[in-house]
């Protein structure tokens, strides 16, 4: 997995984790990148200080020492939650949410094999990268779906 910082046309930063730098390069060339803020679809990467370890980082025992909380630092701007919950909305409103069906309907949409339509839900990291490697046009939600429990 690779972090990247990322930017797009209206100047919002955000970073995101791609399987590598060939799926960030093929998600992009195929449009399916969006600033997480504006929604913005012209989004490209950022300068980003890589972070190197160095004997020095190491605690005296050589053991790497842990990193003050930062739960703060990473909370959303007012303008960022605001637009997170109005594509929160959005996508409830315009998708089916399938749940744990998400990586067999997207695939079988993927094959023709079912109609396509807009869906979200859930997949563990491993169906994600198998959809991905596959040419699946999947983009991981910056939220977690609510389940419907009907």
């Amino acid at each position: 997995m690779i972090r990247y910082a990322l930017k797009c046309d209206e100047g919002h930063q955000f970073e995101s984790w791609f399987q590598s730098s060939a799926a960030f390069e093929k998600l992009a060339g195929a449009g399916h990148l969006a600033c997480v803020i504006c929604g913005s679809g012209q989004v490209e990467k950022s300068l980003m200080v890589p972070k190197v370890r160095t004997s020095k980082a190491l605690g005296d025992d050589g053991a790497e020492p842990v990193a003050p909380p930062v739960a703060l630092a990473n909370a959303p701007s007012p303008e960022a939650a605001k637009a997170l919950e109005a594509m929160r909305k959005k996508v409830e409103a315009e998708a089916d949410y399938v749940g744990d069906n998400f990586a067999a309907d997207a695939r079988a949409m993927h094959l023709g094999d079912t109609p396509e339509r807009a869906i979200y839900g859930e997949t563990n990291a491993e169906q994600a990268k198998a959809l991905i490697e596959d040419g699946v046009p999947v983009l991981p939600l910056p939220f977690k779906p609510k389940r419907k429990l009907s």
